[in-house]
């Protein structure tokens, strides 16, 4: 069974080379499995990530390269590999060692049950800093809050899908895609496997506390409960504006002597104001991921590629 394996490179000219090469060796202690890569550089600023892949891809049949004009972001870089990916099963991994190869027959083992056409690798023990434990956190819970996600099911940058899952995940052309919230709007066949998180083997990440932001907030293009949450804010809102109005009325009225309440008054413009502003906040996310889809704005754009027929 040919399982294409996909990795996002961003400044991984040191290391895609040992990634590839463990990865290899895995398979190759593997009978039931062959692996090909789709190796994408998302715009690597600070080294040549694309000559290291263009090396790999000379040296090595199985290995695809492709080359994207700009930085676009990890979820885009993974759909364009999955674009490209002929696998009957298609696993996604890292690029600095984290998501280490030598944890793949584990998940491999758990998608050939047949039970499954996702399987996530999770870690009992994360290596990851503090600002991307958090925001893993609060993905977790958002994916379950608002995409309905099972409660004991986790996600990761480790993961496994079927053909017929990729073959779906690739009709979505959206520019600002979310894999975990598309595996889960398109099947509830969710597992988990818990794996050995390893250290990060090179360099830095590349996420940005803005970019951990971002990459959270993708989630709201794939439910409408946060407008509907608004709009509930909205009449509560209302109705407790209403009903604090009657009761400054009517105690005016029963004793004339009570002085005006600035401070109070004051503070309830606050509250609502905030309130407004937080709704208006969260139709502008919406209403701008609408102007960039109707202007047609792209996932990825390819500048060239090795080892890929086009």
């Amino acid at each position: 069974m040919l399982v294409s394996v996909v990795i996002p490179c961003y400044n991984s000219e040191r290391s895609i080379a040992e990634v590839v090469e463990l990865t290899m060796a895995q398979f190759d202690r593997l009978a039931d499995f062959e692996c090909e890569f789709v190796l994408i550089n998302d715009g690597s600023p600070s080294d040549d990530t694309y000559g290291a892949i263009r090396g790999l891809a000379l040296r090595h049949s199985c290995v695809h390269g492709v080359n994207l004009m700009r930085n676009f972001g990890q979820p885009n870089a993974q759909m364009c590999g999955l674009g490209y990916a002929k696998g009957e099963l298609v696993l996604g991994m890292d690029d600095d060692l984290q998501t280490h190869p030598s944890q793949i027959p584990t998940i491999l083992e758990a998608m050939a049950s047949g039970a499954f056409d996702v399987v996530y690798g999770v870690y009992p023990e994360s290596k990851n800093g503090l600002a991307k434990d958090f925001t893993s956190w609060l993905n977790k819970v958002t994916a379950r809050k608002l995409l309905g996600r099972p409660k004991g099911i986790r996600s990761s940058n480790f993961w496994c899908i079927t053909r017929q899952l990729r073959d779906q995940v690739i009709l979505y052309t959206n520019y600002n895609p979310q894999l975990d919230a598309l595996f889960t709007r398109l099947t509830t066949h969710v597992g988990n496997v818990e794996i050995e998180h390893h250290e990060r083997a090179y360099g830095e990440s590349g996420y940005t506390l803005g970019k951990l932001v971002r990459l959270w907030l993708s989630y709201f293009n794939y439910t409408v409960l946060p407008l509907r949450l608004a709009s509930g804010m909205g009449v509560a809102c209302a109705l407790a504006g209403f009903v604090a109005l009657v009761i400054t009325v009517l105690r005016k009225l029963l004793d004339p002597s009570i002085a005006a309440g600035w401070a109070s008054i004051i503070s309830i413009m606050l509250l609502f104001f905030g309130l407004v502003l937080l709704v208006l906040g969260i139709i502008g996310e919406y209403l701008g991921d609408m102007v960039l889809s109707v202007n047609s704005s792209p996932q990825y754009i390819v500048r060239e590629t090795v080892n890929l027929d086009e």
